[in-house]
């Protein structure tokens, strides 16, 4: 049997960090519905994901994936750079 994922999740969010080697910090907005006032509220929550080459900066959109955890706080991987910082 294989380790591979069937269907991993995937994100996209903003790099806030790139001061770790080979991790970059990844901010994912959501908008969810209030429950009790029925608007519409932004949440978001910042993800520790792995960068192999080092390429990411602070400001890149990013695509990230699930993986299999690699360290304590990281278990996402960067799979793609969508948009690169001015």
């Amino acid at each position: 049997m294989s380790d591979v994922k069937k269907n991993p999740k995937t994100m996209s969010g903003v790099v806030v960090s790139d001061k770790m080697d080979k991790t970059i910090v990844v901010l994912v907005e959501d908008k969810v519905m209030h429950p009790l006032y029925k608007k519409y509220v932004k949440k978001s929550k910042r993800y520790k994901a792995h960068d192999e080459k080092n390429e990411c900066r602070i400001g890149d959109f990013v695509k990230i994936q699930s993986t299999r955890p690699l360290s304590k706080q990281k278990q996402w991987e960067m799979i793609e750079i969508i948009t690169k910082a001015v």
